[in-house]
């Protein structure tokens, strides 16, 4: 996101704005106060007599509220300004907009405020993709509010601003015609509601009967119960910090959720339930919270798929990839209500309920989801597999908005041969079917220790053991060393190196006697920057360090692929790697981006931003937290938290403490020396 812009947030609800706190619509970025996959505010613009104001500073310490301290007139170097402004904005249960006007004059101050308000009602998809809106706009003064609305058939959304201050409302806005005594003080706070079909949307959708607790508060709270880090690095200390403050903000509390949260994928386009990313930003933060990935199961599985939909992508037992409450997919412009164009989130679905009870020990959990768990098993075989030879594939059905890459990779070109060209369709990578062979393995585990069910057991620990046969058979190159990205359609091995091959090793299915030669590709200098590993090589055709997909450094792809390499006994490799990650989150104070440029370290000196990234984003979030788990060696063993540290050469000391799980609360450190 640029820096031009100041993010405030709280979940389901947010707010884009320049540095001096207003609201410009944007067909470009979405700038704006956004619910729920609509902006309900897209102009909110403060005048003093006519004038912009300039920022002095800004004050963004909490992720729901920022104060912005302003002045009168054109930017200048030299500020002595009769009139200054506090404008303090906040997120919780409405957007919020405090301004507070300072006179420093001996004499009393006349002016004038205006707020120019207005909005356009975009559906999130709508803000890349300008559309004509097929309903009807509409803006009333009442009762001295202004409501801005939009209506569409049964489909109504209602902007509600009103002031604590009296103000001559208009349809364009509110204005404050004011005399401020010397040295005096004039406040007002503005609110904004967002309103679906007359009530509060939030309420409405979250079912809550009562205001949200104080924000403050509940991010205390929420702190308090997180495992608290002592470290000799700056760099760790200061983005562990950050990412759990980030993690907080990400929690998104969906319908029939019951008040529990999930996380969210990320700022500022995807702030809804996805299937993959909040499956495996919970797997990353399951030694620091295991709620989050509770409620993810719960949700998840209520939406599992359960008949044949070509517009969705549904099928029985399949898990969902997005779900989304705009326009569009109330009309069926947009498939996302919700939409199951992932294969990838059925498979890891049942990995991360296995590593829930492996940490929890809620066995409750484990029956409750039994039903759920095994449809997930059975698409596997029974959807996935549309060549019928054991792998998991994917071809969209829907051709008009379905993802054509239905893997982590989903842009158009993420998935290709060395010499550039596009595999045909359907596609089978690497990494589904090693998420598939571990789901198989560890819905083995549950089915013998909670379903009392050994026949099944012992039948997945066959399809497992069948599985990995054939993928190390199929998917090695013996000349190049390493795994196929994927499988054409013919069989065809798609050659290009990337760095899907870490995942193969966080999941368990490559053989032991070729991990080494994975390993070695992964830290050369085709893939390893030295801040991270590309998604794809030097050398393949459509590398390019400032691609999506096919070039640039992804966080939670390297957390992932340390996880990856901690597995095989690589550790110093994972401590390696972990480093490279944390040095380069210093650079970005403390917040790793979605994804940076894949240049050499020794090239930019410091990691070069892509520029439409996600910040912060929930599986980036998570990267810190994984990274730490690989650096400690954290494992939950026969009941009890073990720990087999090994850390990177600038790290001296590492303590973790009040680690929760079925041991109750432990501690783990690691020093060197």
């Amino acid at each position: 996101m640029s820096e031009d812009t100041v993010r405030i947030l709280d979940g389901n609800v947010f707010v884009v704005s320049d540095r001096q706190g207003n609201l410009h619509p944007s067909s470009t970025f979405p700038v704006g106060y956004f619910a729920f996959d609509t902006r309900f505010l897209s102009t909110w613009n403060l005048t003093i007599n006519g004038e912009r104001l300039q920022t002095l500073s800004i004050d963004n310490v909490h992720y729901h509220e920022t104060r912005f301290f302003l002045v009168p007139g054109a930017p200048s170097h030299y500020v002595d300004a009769d009139l200054s402004i506090i404008r303090h904005q906040a997120v919780t249960r409405s957007f919020e907009d405090r301004v507070t006007v300072f006179n420093h004059r001996g004499r009393p101050a006349k002016i004038t405020i205006r707020i120019e308000a207005g909005n356009d009602f975009a559906d999130i998809f709508e803000i890349k993709d300008v559309r004509q809106k097929k309903g009807r706009r509409y803006q009333r003064v009442e009762d001295g509010r202004l409501r801005l609305g939009y209506l569409r058939d049964t489909f109504r959304r209602e902007t509600l601003i009103s002031s604590t201050a009296p103000a001559e409302v208009d349809e364009r806005g509110l204005t404050f015609n004011l005399l401020i005594e010397p040295h005096g003080t004039w406040q007002t706070v503005l609110h904004i509601e967002a309103l679906g079909d007359g009530v509060d949307l939030r309420a409405s959708l979250q079912g809550e009967q009562h205001p949200r607790p104080e924000v403050r508060r509940e991010i205390d709270e929420w702190l308090e119960r997180i495992p608290r880090l002592s470290s000799d690095s700056e760099a760790l200390t200061t983005t562990y910090r950050r990412s759990v403050t980030d993690l907080a903000a990400l929690r998104f509390v969906a319908l029939t959720a019951r008040g529990q949260s999930m996380p969210a994928a990320g700022l500022p386009w995807f702030m809804t339930i996805f299937g993959r990313d909040s499956i495996l930003t919970s797997l990353q933060t399951l030694p620091f919270t295991s709620d989050l990935a509770a409620t993810t199961l719960r949700l998840l599985g209520n939406f599992q798929g359960r008949r044949l939909d070509d517009f969705r992508e549904e099928e029985p037992g399949k898990i969902l990839h997005e779900l989304r409450y705009g326009e569009s997919a109330a009309f069926e412009e947009q498939p996302h209500s919700p939409y199951y164009g992932s294969a990838d989130a059925t498979p890891l679905y049942v990995v991360l309920l296995d590593e829930y009870e492996r940490w929890t020990g809620d066995g409750e959990l484990v029956q409750q989801l039994e039903y759920f768990t095994r449809c997930a098993l059975d698409w596997i075989d029974q959807y996935g597999d549309v060549m019928g030879n054991g792998y998991i594939w994917y071809q969209r059905r829907n051709e008009e908005t379905g993802l054509e890459n239905q893997c982590w990779k989903d842009s158009w070109d993420g998935i290709s041969y060395r010499d550039g060209r596009l595999p045909g369709f359907p596609r089978a990578t690497c990494e589904i079917q090693g998420y598939a062979y571990d789901a198989k393995m560890r819905g083995a585990r549950l089915a013998r220790q909670f379903w009392n069910d050994d026949a099944y057991a012992s039948r997945l620990e066959r399809e497992a053991a069948e599985l990995k046969r054939r993928f190390n058979r199929d998917f090695w190159l013996p000349d190049e060393g390493y795994y196929a990205v994927a499988l054409d359609r013919d069989g065809t091995a798609v050659d290009s190196l990337t760095s899907n091959i870490g995942h193969l090793l966080w999941s368990g299915i490559v053989e032991p006697d070729r991990a080494s030669k994975v390993v070695e590709h992964l830290l050369g200098p085709r893939l390893f920057t030295g801040w991270g590993i590309r998604t794809l090589a030097e050398g393949n055709d459509r590398f390019n360090p400032v691609g999506y997909h096919v070039g640039t450094v992804w966080p939670f792809d390297n957390s992932f692929i340390a996880w990856g390499l901690r597995r095989y006994g690589f550790a110093e490799e994972a401590a390696r790697l972990a480093e490279g990650m944390i040095e380069a989150a210093a650079y970005l104070d403390g917040r790793l981006p979605e994804a940076f440029a894949g240049y050499q370290r020794d090239l930019t000196h410091y990691p070069v931003q892509y520029p439409t990234a996600c910040s912060p984003q929930a599986w980036s979030t998570g990267t810190p937290l994984l990274l730490l788990r690989t650096l400690l060696g954290m494992e939950p063993s026969d009941g009890q938290l073990s720990t087999n540290p090994v850390l990177p050469a600038r790290i001296q000391r590492i303590e973790l403490v009040d680690v929760p799980g079925r041991w109750g609360v432990a501690s783990a450190a690691g020093r060197h020396g």
